[in-house]
């Protein structure tokens, strides 16, 4: 074998290895439906819904990219977008890199400049359509809110705090209920629940309150602990998120399929003194490894939220952040 053909064998190979950075923009209407396009039927994933984007060119930033493919695909052109998430996802024949933003300022009315089949969604009916595997992950982000309260009963007041939080319009809440007995977890969440279900709160019990499984909730939120005696995902549970320290319980999160993660701590806490900081770069370089939504914890505040979007957050996750 010659030299020549050696080397583009193996240039071959590793372009197939390589990930294709591909840019997805979010794009809303005044009443919070979202576009999306259909994908012709001899593309990659053919058939599929998808959300306009496509690959970033070479010596393009991903704002630049995004930009270019939205002027380019539906006809807008973007003035400002946030991250919603990012994540790598491999196919049978390839593997990308998905940079997904939610465009928050546009000019232009949109509309496919492609010809292709589009539509207007509301979020809640974008599960019924048929996209491409890896979009899964942003279905999923698109639902969650960029808060996640933890209602903690340490410190006693747990119906003021349970109060207050329902009085800041969040719409997705941890019980923790360390200090609590059975009885009283159930007590609190039997009246609880409902004011959730009218408020349009999604409620989540940590594992550490006994039966947690079987309490009024929308679903469970593991411990670390509890995550890695968990080898496959609970059945009939709605909603399930675990707590994480390091890429061993992110990968076994991701694995038995939690709906989203919480990684901690970002900055030191006066709960966890002993624990090391990741700081935003040490969350960023985590939480872009997998293909989960991962809420941000530790040491922050409600004001801390765009500086998690540009780590991969989806948000930010506290005790004391929001009740002060």
């Amino acid at each position: 074998m010659s030299k020549k053909t050696k080397s583009t064998q193996i240039l071959n190979v590793d372009q197939t290895l390589l990930p294709i950075s591909i840019v997805i923009g979010i794009v809303k209407n005044e009443a919070g439906q979202i576009f999306i396009t259909r994908r012709e039927e001899a593309a990659h994933q053919g058939g599929c819904w998808e959300f306009p984007g496509g690959k970033v060119e070479y010596g393009e930033t991903l704002h630049a990219a995004l930009a270019r493919e939205l002027k380019e695909e539906i006809g807008i052109e973007m003035h400002h977008a946030l991250p919603l998430i990012q994540f790598r996802h491999a196919y049978s024949d390839r593997v990308v890199h998905l940079h997904v933003f939610c465009v928050t300022a546009f000019t232009g009315d949109v509309a496919s400049t492609t010809q292709l089949e589009s539509a207007w969604v509301n979020l809640s009916l974008l599960p019924s359509y048929t996209f491409p595997a890896a979009n899964k992950v942003i279905l999923k982000a698109l639902q969650l809110p960029p808060y996640y309260a933890i209602l903690d009963d340490q410190d006693g007041n747990i119906e003021e705090k349970f109060t207050h939080l329902l009085a800041q319009n969040i719409t997705l809440m941890q019980a923790r209920l360390k200090t609590s007995t059975a009885q009283q977890a159930l007590d609190f969440l039997t009246t609880a629940y409902p004011r959730c279900q009218r408020a349009g709160v999604t409620l989540l019990v940590n594992s550490c309150v006994e039966n947690a499984f079987a309490l009024p909730c929308d679903g469970v939120h593991l411990t670390s602990r509890d995550l890695l005696e968990c080898y496959v995902r609970p059945d009939n549970v709605k909603w399930l998120s675990a707590s994480c320290h390091n890429a061993l319980e992110l990968e076994h999160a991701q694995k038995i399929g939690v709906d989203f993660a919480v990684l901690s701590p970002v900055w030191e806490t006066s709960s966890h003194p002993q624990a090391t900081p990741l700081t935003w770069v040490g969350f960023n370089e985590l939480a872009r490894l997998y293909a989960m939504p991962i809420y941000a914890l530790g040491g922050l505040k409600t004001s801390h939220l765009t500086t998690a979007y540009y780590a991969g957050a989806q948000g930010v996750c506290g005790i004391s952040a929001f009740l002060a």
